[in-house]
């Protein structure tokens, strides 16, 4: 029988998520074995510029790979791949044109599409598309993957309640006293097998207001580009709900580490590429040198302004 009464739980949220049609589960690398398993792929093609965590999925799902390099838009450098082969292209910083990667379905379907980094842009049409959650938005997990087969064996549903607690700390207390806790969670995730999301975050995603947060994103990154193009190596395009502002400079280790003295943390996002290659890799050059600026809705412009500020003032002291 349902329970009736007692203390009030968390509230119940009924708007649309976005993504609402898409299959939803425990995290984004759990997505990806889900593709594996439904579609029975056996050999991947993987951009170098990665993180660890998707080689070691493929590891564990018995998943051959083999690599292949980007170019400096962040395009796919392949050739003959047999049209049975997967490849798994990743929109980095949201920053691939959609005419491309529908150009690049077009010409081999068996493409899985990371969208981890660009929450807000459509899914291919008829292509796996991979979504993570809590890369965009206050939750502890959370994956979405669309897919033209969904018949799977029936799956339990995770429970986040007990991972809601570094989330919860930051909020009161700031990040850097949650942090170790947070690397622990991520740790977590390596074991965890598929499950369909928790009803937990299915009901904060239902809550959110994402118009309201895509053009938040949209103006911060906005102002990050009007004063820090000028250094950055890339040619940005503005895309919907981005995901972080790339900045790639050529002293960017030293940048990062004279913004995270000055409490703005700028994070490596795959410190593996620089353990596992030589600096003769693009990629390599990269990993280290592209600062992931924070743009998210947390953020207004007098935030921006005060990292571009910051950025402006290490350039200079740089050519001095």
């Amino acid at each position: 029988m349902k329970e009736i009464g007692g203390f009030i739980e968390f509230e119940r949220y009924s708007d649309n998520m976005l993504h609402k049609n898409g299959v939803k589960l425990n995290c984004g690398r759990n997505c990806l074995a889900y593709v594996f398993k439904v579609k029975k792929i056996s050999k991947i093609y993987l951009p170098y510029f990665l993180c660890d965590s998707i080689e070691k999925i493929c590891k564990k799902y018995n998943v051959k790979c083999n690599f292949y390099h980007i170019d400096e838009k962040f395009r796919p450098i392949i050739n003959d791949i047999d049209v049975n082969e997967w490849v798994y292209v990743v929109n980095y910083y949201g920053q691939l044109p959609r005419e491309y990667m529908n150009s690049l379905y077009e010409h081999h379907h068996n493409i899985i599409f990371d969208f981890t980094q660009s929450y807000y842009e459509m899914p291919i049409k008829n292509a796996v598309t991979l979504y993570s959650c809590r890369k965009f938005f206050g939750v502890s997990d959370g994956g979405i993957v669309y897919i033209d087969t969904s018949h799977f064996e029936s799956l339990e549903y995770d429970q986040s309640f007990e991972r809601m607690h570094y989330l919860m700390g930051r909020f009161e207390c700031g990040a850097s006293a949650f942090y170790s806790e947070f690397c622990n969670r991520e740790k977590e995730f390596e074991n965890e097998p598929i499950k369909f999301m928790s009803k937990l975050t299915q009901n904060i995603l239902c809550s959110l207001d994402y118009d309201c947060i895509r053009k938040k994103r949209e103006k911060n990154f906005e102002v990050l580009e009007k004063y820090l193009q000028k250094f950055n190596r890339l040619k940005l395009a503005k895309r919907d709900g981005p995901f972080m502002y790339p900045l790639w400079v050529h002293n960017g280790k030293n940048v990062r580490k004279q913004l995270i003295e000055q409490k703005v943390y700028i994070p490596i996002l795959w410190p593996n590429v620089i353990e596992k290659y030589t600096r003769s890799y693009l990629e390599y050059d990269m990993a280290e040198n592209i600062l992931p600026i924070p743009c998210d809705q947390r953020y207004d412009e007098d935030d921006m302004l005060t990292i571009c500020y910051l950025i402006d003032n290490f350039m200079k002291e740089r050519t001095v």
